[in-house]
């Protein structure tokens, strides 16, 4: 608090604790003082002056809350609250600028309790956090809160322990700004999970966190997780702990999420977004848990933290190509989680391995280099026997075309030459033209004559 005069005097009269002497007479006081040093209102059903409250009185607190200009957090919790008592306080809490936290947890409140909250959530310029963990909701409560918040700026919505089993989302109706989600300990199913997909998907994707821990979620809505999850770029904590029908299988789907080593274009394609992704362990009667794949699972996650935090993803690849695709003790085990049996150097160009087996001798020195070369060298062969190919081919095709250059030379020639005689041809038959005239036609016409004549005799 500032200690000049003007500060002092808004100094508080009135604290807002557990004090037996705390009376709803002397709250409403603090409130429509409006004073900047209130900025928090927390009250609990354990509290006198919530106990004595009537509907009425709820319903003033709401307006005094309203209009009051410097409340940021308003707390009242653990059974302070029914459907009944927030419709009053609601009705008078239309609106509020100032309120960014609203903490309403542990209270009786339903379906009806959230119907009486729609206007104020649709209002409330400034709020960015609701916490409803262990409420009633159910839900048709929790979808018509998904709908009611579709134009706020809420960043972080705890709805855990609320008996949550269905989800359904509208793509253009849900909480657009949202970032963080909590729905642990709810009776969430796969159908669940595809409600969920729907705040994953698209570009306009911005959740980064989501607690679904200690649900009844299975393979099938892990498949549904993993499918949405295989072109975001927000999420970055996902925790699925507690959630008892994901298996084996379930681990490994999400084990090739965040590092799918089928192939390197795979690898490279993978989620390099989730830094953290919980999964609990299980142990099947005196063997140890199965954490070989949660392992490589946080393995992957930590590359993807250590390159911007899950923002460069790019890095995040090319690391886990090296890290887990050219190492080869690494890829063979995770070749062996994932079914995979074909060798990595198959899908090489063998024009670009010698530069691969260079990048792995400078990743992780002359042993694994060995390692690679002895498992590429018919390749490395193959790719001498490739260039002397193409060589060839290309000198090949380059007689060929001189070849065909000569001969095409040849033939215009001759062309040519024909040509000439054509046009020589042309000639003689105009010149034999013009040189005809009347008096050489006479006298052929008497040589003719003369030889008749002496073939018959005549003189």
């Amino acid at each position: 608090m500032d200690s000049d005069a003007g500060s002092s005097m808004e100094e508080p009269l009135y604290e807002f604790d557990d004090d037996e002497d705390m009376t709803f007479a002397v709250i409403m006081e603090a409130v429509h003082r409006n004073g900047p040093y209130v900025t928090e209102l927390e009250g609990s059903g354990g509290d006198n002056w919530i106990q004595s409250m009537s509907n009425e009185d709820w319903e003033q607190l709401g307006r005094g809350v309203s209009n009051h200009t410097h409340l940021e957090s308003l707390r009242i919790s653990e059974g302070a609250l029914n459907d009944q008592r927030v419709a009053f306080f609601f009705r008078g809490l239309m609106r509020s600028s100032s309120i960014s936290e609203m903490h309403l947890y542990e209270n009786e409140i339903g379906v009806a309790g959230v119907q009486s909250m729609v206007p104020f959530l649709q209002s409330a310029a400034n709020l960015r956090w609701l916490n409803l963990d262990d409420t009633n909701l159910q839900s048709e409560g929790f979808n018509l809160l998904l709908w009611a918040l579709r134009g706020s700026p809420i960043e972080k919505l705890s709805c855990a322990r609320c008996g949550i089993e269905s989800i359904e989302i509208d793509n253009n109706n849900f909480p657009q700004h949202l970032k963080h989600l909590s729905l642990s300990l709810n009776s969430i199913k796969a159908d669940g999970c595809r409600g969920l997909a729907k705040l994953l998907q698209g570009g306009g994707a911005r959740l980064s966190t989501l607690w679904v821990n200690h649900n009844k979620i299975d393979d099938d809505g892990v498949e549904i997780l993993v499918d949405a999850l295989q072109n975001n770029t927000s999420l970055k904590t996902l925790d699925l702990k507690g959630n008892d029908g994901i298996s084996d299988h379930g681990d490994m789907m999400l084990l090739q999420l965040v590092n799918d080593v089928s192939s390197i274009k795979a690898t490279l394609q993978s989620n390099h977004t989730l830094t953290k992704l919980h999964i609990s362990q299980r142990v099947f009667l005196l063997l140890e848990p199965n954490t070989e794949t949660q392992a490589y699972i946080k393995m992957a996650t930590e590359i993807n933290r250590g390159y911007g935090n899950g923002n460069n993803p790019e890095e995040a690849g090319r690391e886990k190509v090296i890290e887990t695709q050219l190492r080869s003790e690494t890829r063979a085990e995770l070749c062996r989680l994932q079914g995979v049996d074909h060798s990595l150097f198959n899908e090489i160009d063998p024009l670009h391995l010698p530069d691969v087996l260079a990048l792995i001798g400078r990743s992780h020195g002359h042993g694994e280099l060995y390692d690679a070369l002895s498992s590429s060298i018919m390749l490395l062969f193959s790719t001498v026997n490739v260039k002397k190919c193409i060589q060839q081919e290309r000198d090949h095709h380059l007689a060929e075309a001189a070849e065909h250059a000569a001969k095409l030379a040849e033939h215009r020639a001759k062309a040519e030459q024909l040509d000439a005689k054509l046009a020589a041809m042309e000639e003689v038959v105009e010149v034999e033209g013009n040189e005809r005239d009347p008096d050489n036609g006479q006298r052929s016409n008497k040589r003719r004559r003369k030889w008749w004549w002496g073939l018959w005799g005549g003189a």
